[in-house]
């Protein structure tokens, strides 16, 4: 495919790399010369150094074959003008990075297809979706939802600490640890499916065989109703419920996340140093949000505002450095629930290692929602995993396509490749090997080592 990126950023960066390891055909436009320079000796893609909204340089890149446009400069005005420009100078799909929350309303999204703008794209709404979800549990290190929250995808950690802070990791109350998943499908399998473990810093697709160890991050798919099982078996049951959660940093996700936070939370406070951001902060968060000025390291402030009665730190500065010593600052006080906003992917390793918990990274989650556009089979959802080489996506079947044809066991899908549930007609449920998929279902796919494009032939 001929992807068209505008904007060398964060987020165009990262798309441009993980598209041309892709081996897609990509042209990336920028009016920085460091940022333009630093990619062409790094990949193999084509790079303008112009202004993005040139109609000049939109011939140059050749638009009008592009199978997909992506405006992430860090301006919204000029982000959708480029994407206008581009449908109209023949790009077949469109997508620009937007910042007012007002923009993705339902009844506005159509207006600016008929701009030309066939998608909107706003990363930190989608992370807030994240931050929220994940902070619903304090035993759930992150948590996926579908059909409208019936169908879950989470992961748990199989100890209640990291090493560092404790002589020895106690998985006494774990009835998982040890057990090989066949055996463990045999007394629990009709309730969840393992549909992959994290181990020693790589993600596997396990069969029958395989058991589960301490210290292993292991993604169950469940329906809701089987939830508190999966808690109790993995040695949850004394993690507390998150009613209070604190937010360090007051930035644009911090905002976004404040308002998903007041529907789940009892208290949400947010800590900013900056006291002019702290002013204007009033106005732009939830009602139920609480504004503290000061920094966030500052311990007599947290303590004075209740830090050891919160369930859920959250940790969104710009610094990544600041988010983990926090998040692991605050699990050495007892505080479960933490998520850390971790843009640098060269910390995930460091992260992980510290066990800080929940990671969120803009960039993936913007990849994510861009990345869905390629693939040819219908696609609702798509997530890149920060915490893991995986990705998770939500596929319609469609009628007389491959997956139709066969039970899922004699499909021969791809190595690292697990259907774990899906919806038909509204109703939840998990897939087996004997399941057979119909026209309609919404499956569940979870994909390790870069195996998601592969399952476009079984699908389109």
């Amino acid at each position: 495919m001929k992807i068209v990126i505008a904007g060398a950023g964060a987020v165009g960066t990262y798309l441009a790399r993980m598209l041309s390891n892709d081996n897609q055909d990509v042209v990336l436009i920028d009016p920085k010369e460091k940022n333009i320079l630093r990619l062409t000796s790094e990949l193999d893609i084509m790079t303008l150094l112009r202004q993005p909204t040139s109609i000049e340089a939109m011939k140059d890149a050749e638009v009008h074959r592009a199978d997909l446009f992506i405006a992430v400069t860090p301006n919204e005005s000029e982000n959708l003008a480029c994407a206008m420009l581009a449908k109209q100078l023949g790009a077949r799909k469109t997508v620009a990075r937007v910042d007012n929350y007002e923009y993705m309303k339902p009844e506005n999204l159509q207006l600016f297809r008929n701009m030309g703008v066939e998608s909107l794209i706003y990363p930190e709404l989608l992370a807030a979706e994240d931050i929220a979800a994940s902070s619903r549990y304090s035993w759930v290190r992150q948590l996926w939802e579908f059909n409208g929250g019936e169908l879950l995808l989470l992961s748990v950690k199989m100890h209640d600490a990291h090493p560092v802070f404790e002589k020895e990791i106690s998985n006494k109350d774990n009835q998982l640890v040890g057990h090989t998943l066949k055996a463990i499908g045999k007394l629990h399998g009709h309730n969840f499916h393992v549909v992959a473990i994290k181990r020693d810093g790589e993600t596997i697709s396990p069969n029958g065989d395989e058991r589960i160890l301490p210290r292993d991050l292991v993604f169950f798919m469940t329906t809701r109703e089987n939830l508190t099982e999966i808690r109790r078996l993995t040695g949850k049951d004394d993690y507390p419920a998150v009613h209070n959660s604190l937010i360090i940093g007051g930035g644009k996700l911090s905002v976004r996340a404040s308002w998903k936070l007041a529907d789940i939370h009892d208290s949400v406070k947010i800590v900013e140093p900056n006291q002019r951001r702290t002013e204007e902060l009033q106005s732009l968060v939830s009602p139920k949000t609480m504004i503290l000025e000061g920094e966030g390291y500052d311990v007599d402030l947290l303590n004075d505002e209740g830090y050891g009665s919160m369930e859920a730190l959250i940790a969104l500065t710009d610094n990544d450095q600041e988010n983990i010593l926090a998040c692991v600052a605050a699990r050495r006080r007892g505080i479960r629930k933490t998520i850390a906003q971790v843009e640098n992917l060269d910390y995930f390793d460091m992260a992980d290692d510290l066990d800080i918990g929940t990671i969120i990274n803009k960039k993936m989650i913007a990849a994510s929602h861009i990345y869905r556009m390629l693939l040819k089979g219908d696609v609702d959802n798509v997530k890149m995993l920060a915490i893991g080489n995986a990705d998770v996506a939500e596929f319609v079947v469609k009628a007389d396509s491959q997956v139709t044809r066969k039970r899922v066991m004699d499909l021969h899908l791809p190595n690292g490749v697990n259907i774990g549930g899906m919806s038909r007609e509204g109703r939840s449920m998990l897939v087996g090997g004997s399941t057979q998929l119909q026209a309609g279902d919404r499956v569940v796919v979870f994909c390790v080592n870069n195996t998601l494009r592969k399952l476009d032939k079984f699908f389109k």
